[in-house]
This record gives C-alpha cells, structure tokens and sequence, in this order.
C-alpha cells in the first residue's frame, strides 16, 4: 500500500514541474459580425464619477485546460479575442469610496467557438451575458468547462477623491 501511496504521489508531483515554460496565448481579430453587434443599453448608470468611456477594466480568463490564464484590460465598448474565446465589456462599476460595502462589477459578454475543426470558420456563441462581481463571484458566474472570466478591477475616481490624495501627499 506504501508503495502505491509513493508512486501515486511521485506522478503527482512530476504533473506540478513548473520548469517547462508555459505557452503564450495569442490575442486576434474579432469577427466582423461580432466587432459590428450593438452593445447592451444599460441605461444612465455613469451619473457620477468618471465617464464610462475613459474606465478600463481589468478582468481576468483562464483556460482551464492548460491553465493558463492573463489579465485583461478593456474600456467600455471593446472586446478582445484570445484563442477561442471573445471577452466584450459594455461598463464597469465601482461603488464610490463612502458607500459601504465595497463592490467593483463590470457588465461582460462571453462567446466562445464551439467549432473544433481548425479547417472549418469559427463559429462564436455566446455563453455569457450579465454583470459579474469581484467581491460576489457566486453571484453570477461564467458557466463553461474550458473558460473562466472574472472582474479584477474598474479604474474610476469620483469627485473629491483627488483631494484625499493630495491632503495624504
């Protein structure tokens, strides 16, 4: 039984060698058809704060088949390809820094090419369309077996917030 234990555990630690370097993952085109689609109306939710088209979010994508995952940052309105899947952010949100509890969310549409035949054209459906929380991942989730997608952060200030930091400098 020892034996086994050890040999299991060997394979098991040989799986971890991080010593092969990891391969990159390459950005490309966005479909047309895709890069063309309207975004989502989301309504007024830029009343105060930075305007929406001057934010960056960061999110975050994992492959989980060779797990390799990247940061991605996107201004509302951009989508970015990366392999087989479309990452499209319409806005990102963060709570103003007097508001309690604190909470960063970004609107994120996810489509992936569900066509595995290299010889055939990339065929992109989407998977995802909603708001996804940093701090409530649970809350609404990217479901699919290879792809995972969340909200690392939305780069926005509010008014007031520049005289914080100069009163602290």
């Amino acid at each position: 039984m020892a034996a086994l234990t050890a040999v299991v555990l060997a394979g098991a630690l040989a799986a971890c060698d991080k010593s092969a370097p990891e391969p990159e993952a390459q950005s490309t085109e966005v479909p047309e058809e895709l890069a063309s689609e309207p975004m989502p109306d989301l309504g007024d939710i830029e009343a105060i704060g930075t305007p929406m088209e001057e934010r960056v979010a960061t999110l975050g994508l994992i492959n989980k088949r060779n797990n390799i995952s990247r940061d991605i940052e996107l201004s509302p309105g951009e989508s970015r390809r990366v392999d087989d899947v479309i990452v499209r952010l319409s806005a990102c949100e963060r709570t103003a820094p007097w508001e309690s509890p604190a909470e960063t969310g970004a609107f994120v549409q996810v489509f992936v090419n569900e066509v595995r035949d290299p010889d055939d054209d990339a065929e992109f459906g989407l998977i995802f369309s909603g708001w996804l929380f940093k701090n409530s991942p649970s809350l609404n989730v990217v479901e699919h077996p290879i792809y995972d997608v969340w909200v690392k952060d939305c780069a926005m200030s509010f008014p007031g917030e520049e005289a914080e930091v100069d009163a602290d400098a």
